[in-house]
């Protein structure tokens, strides 16, 4: 009764965890987790206040605090811990009892036999499926820190759009308002009698085209914040200022931080952290090829009161199964782990020189689209100037405007394209994020 109160009190107890009945999104941005974690002793953690204006970056930041999602994908790292417990714990012994009643015959007592054996070959199999059980847990805390990255890159490049968009709608909206100044005096003129109503179709196309992209404009706005709100974690509705982005111009040299790329990218450490597992666990499968043995003493005590005490061998005796599928498993499976990280590899350095090559171009381009906008700039003020003076009619002076406008929306088309290309760049590279996991995490993630 002493031993299995003891046992008992060394028992798990289950609580019931009811599930939510509403949602959990927050109303505000003072509501957020806003306390950035200090990613080395020496630094304090950072709050930021809720009333700022946030950088992309920090914003970023505050999504991997506060997305939905992560939260859900954190349990991974639960799961993993458990594994890892379970393989670090030694499989109990087996304990036998017998008695048997003396019913008949010359014996004077009844029998008993008594025996205690233990798994050998899981203790054979013991430091491979730890090692195996301890890799897997790295590999998913660097997956884990590969997804904060996604969601805070996400969001950067959400904030990012917001900002474009931003300056993109209130282009539009002098567009149009030239548009709708023009319209409204040539039907004032024609009303008049100096002007034909052919004077009025070409000024609705237009104002036409403008209300348009305008409202489209608008509506994408809309969804990239709700898709930013999303990840935060706020409601739809919630909006807050977003800052000027100012990124940092991508190394000149690639080399050396492809070089290195595999300690530093995340996803590239789960990969090789992954297929550290697969050794290990190739390792341990086969060791276990040997059969299966339990190994203790045993005794007891016949019904003529006789007692024997010896040592008691259980073995499988290997004729049909070796393991050999659970050693041809753990090949497979190293062998598609070993072909998955040579070609996210390879894909990483793909990616790298394929962006640098488009942020050179984009770059050339924007030089040559700001000096289009700042010829288009000129015109424009040129044009009102001869209109001041009368020697330039106003259908030509809203001509030169809207063109000048419209360079500008394409430098906002080029500066975004290029951040947005910097931004993955960076990422690629394994640069510009935290190298530690921002929630629950455990230090530095190595290979």
């Amino acid at each position: 009764m002493l031993l299995a109160a003891l046992a008992l009190a060394g028992c798990a107890t289950y609580r019931a965890k009811p599930l939510a009945n509403r949602p959990n999104l927050v109303s505000s941005v003072a509501s957020l987790n806003r306390t950035i974690p200090a990613m080395t002793a020496k630094d304090p953690p950072i709050t930021l206040a809720p009333t700022q204006s946030f950088s992309i970056d920090q914003i970023g930041l505050l999504a991997i605090l506060n997305d939905p999602d992560l939260a859900e994908q954190r349990g991974q790292l639960g799961l993993a811990k458990a594994a890892l417990l379970s393989a670090s714990i030694l499989p109990n012994p087996s304990l036998g009892l017998g008695f048997a009643a003396l019913i008949s015959g010359p014996g004077s007592t009844p029998s008993y036999a008594a025996s205690l054996s233990q798994d050998i070959t899981s203790l054979i199999t013991y430091r491979a499926r730890v090692a195996a059980a301890r890799a897997s847990l790295g590999s998913v805390n660097a997956s884990l820190l590969w997804q904060e990255w996604q969601v805070a890159q996400q969001a950067r490049l959400l904030a990012l759009d917001i900002h474009g968009d931003n300056a993109e709608i209130r282009y539009l909206k002098r567009e149009l308002s030239l548009l709708s100044t023009e319209l409204a005096q040539v039907r004032q003129a024609t009303a008049l009698g100096n002007l034909d109503l052919t004077a009025e179709a070409p000024l609705i196309a237009a104002n036409a085209g403008a209300e348009t992209a305008l409202a489209s404009a608008r509506l994408t706005r809309l969804k990239v914040w709700q898709q930013l709100d999303a990840l935060l974690g706020l409601e739809p509705s919630v909006r807050f200022a977003i800052s000027r982005p100012e990124l940092t111009p991508p190394p000149a040299d690639l080399t050396k931080l492809l070089t290195t790329l595999p300690e530093r990218r995340p996803d590239l450490v789960a990969l090789r952290l992954g297929y550290r597992t697969s050794e290990e666990q190739l390792r341990a499968a086969i060791l276990a090829q040997f059969p299966p043995l339990a190994l203790g003493p045993s005794g007891g005590t016949d019904t003529s009161n006789v007692l024997s005490v010896g040592p008691t061998l259980t073995m499988e005796l290997p004729i049909f199964n070796r393991n050999q599928g659970g050693i041809a498993s753990a090949k497979a499976t190293r062998e598609v782990l070993h072909a998955q990280y040579q070609a996210a590899l390879d894909h990483a350095d793909g990616m790298v020189h394929g962006l640098s090559t488009r942020i050179a171009v984009l770059a050339a381009d924007l030089v040559q689209a700001r000096d289009a906008a700042a010829t288009a700039r000129r015109l424009s003020r040129n044009a009102e100037n001869a209109y001041a003076q009368g020697n330039l009619d106003q259908r030509a002076l809203v001509d030169y405007q809207t063109t000048a406008l419209k360079r500008e929306l394409d430098v906002i088309a080029y500066q975004t394209r290029l951040d947005t290309d910097q931004l993955a760049l960076g990422i690629e590279l394994g640069v510009g994020l935290p190298r530690t996991r921002l929630v629950n995490h455990t230090g530095v993630i190595h290979s």
